[in-house]
């Protein structure tokens, strides 16, 4: 197995699954079907229904929590037991059923288990800022999918030293690309830290600071939690100062393994740092300019890269089976030895499970 398992998987901001809707959604190469029950919580199955295999997104959700297939009729509960048949005597076999799987809504996110080891909500890495109570300016809770296995992202994501590249002028400059880069480990989570002084600031990042084009010192601590969760912790300050008196974002990166050469990839991003005000700029044109900004640098500038990489490792294994690694790639390749190691274990306990 090439996935985690054992963990917690984002299959979709919440604010998106609507009551009556059946919302498919394939997360590591499991096809899922999700629904709203009438008690407001969300149901999560396997998406095919157990007697010719069609998909129950094309059915209907029916009062009690019941899923209609859309082929011959049968009904099946949120435990994903079949519960009506309408055919003949009515007599529902004892292997009509569909596996279903725990499902919690935190942090604006519906978050899926779909291991055997029991679901634990308190392993769901930290977004606070984008519970909706929060008194963060967050921008537009977005999503793309990416043909591109989802550690080509995360490596995307950890190495931040192809934003003066791929992303001049929105997320950096040539002229900034050197930056002091430290890794270090702490509980569930790994911490990748850049800090440049004295540069000039990026589109992006002076839009929440104070949009005047003035150097600044830039801090940008990426977060990443496995399989494939990363939180960027960016603030630019005036050139000598604290972090504390700078402002900035804290950008949501949360990555879904759908296939091993596609990914779901959910993105928002929050202002942070109450100590500037930039007053010639509202923040409803702040929360514009920021999800715009960010949807364009992902789907126009990452996607395409990413997604070249991908069809290379694909097509020409002979040629990519070992990348040269540069001092940038600390990050990525820390966060890829860890995830090599959990789904080194998972897998051993699963094999040394005995047999039914």
């Amino acid at each position: 197995m090439s996935f985690l398992r054992n963990t917690w998987y984002v299959a979709m901001w919440a604010e998106a699954l609507e009551p009556g809707a059946l919302v498919p959604r394939t997360i590591i190469g499991e096809p899922l079907v999700l629904f709203r029950r009438q008690d407001g919580g969300v149901a999560v199955m396997h998406d095919i229904c157990p007697h010719r295999f069609a998909p129950l997104h094309k059915g209907a959700v029916l009062p009690g929590d019941r899923v209609k297939c859309p082929y011959h009729g049968l009904q099946f509960d949120v435990s994903g037991a079949c519960v009506n048949n309408p055919h003949g005597s009515g007599r529902i076999p004892a292997n009509c059923k569909i596996r279903s799987f725990t499902a919690v809504e935190k942090h604006s996110l519906i978050w899926v288990w779909l291991g055997d080891d029991p679901a634990d909500s308190n392993l769901i890495p930290d977004y606070h800022f984008l519970d909706p109570d929060s008194d963060y300016l967050v921008s537009r809770r977005d999503f793309l999918k990416m043909r591109a296995n989802y550690r080509l992202v995360a490596n995307n994501l950890l190495d931040l030293s192809h934003a003066p590249f791929l992303h001049a002028g929105i997320l950096g400059y040539e002229d900034s690309i050197k930056a002091d880069i430290d890794v270090r480990s702490e509980g569930q989570y790994v911490y990748v830290s850049r800090v440049k002084k004295d540069i000039r600031p990026a589109a992006l990042s002076d839009l929440l600071f104070k949009a005047d084009g003035a150097n600044v010192d830039a801090y940008s601590v990426i977060r990443w939690s496995a399989p494939c969760n990363l939180l960027n912790d960016n603030v630019l300050c005036e050139p000598g100062s604290s972090r504390e008196n700078g402002a900035g974002l804290l950008g949501a990166h949360i990555l879904t393994p759908e296939t091993e050469t596609s990914t779901l990839y959910h993105f928002a991003a929050a202002r942070q740092g109450a100590a500037i005000q930039v007053d010639h700029i509202s923040p409803d044109e702040i929360k514009r300019q920021l999800s715009e900004l960010r949807r364009m640098a992902f789907e126009e500038q990452d996607e395409p890269i990413i997604e070249a990489q991908q069809a290379f490792i694909s097509n020409f294994p002979h040629l990519t089976a070992q990348p040269i690694l540069l001092e940038i790639d600390a990050g990525p390749v820390r966060c890829n030895r860890i995830l090599d190691d959990l789904l080194a274990k998972e897998n051993s306990s699963r094999s040394t499970v005995p047999k039914p």
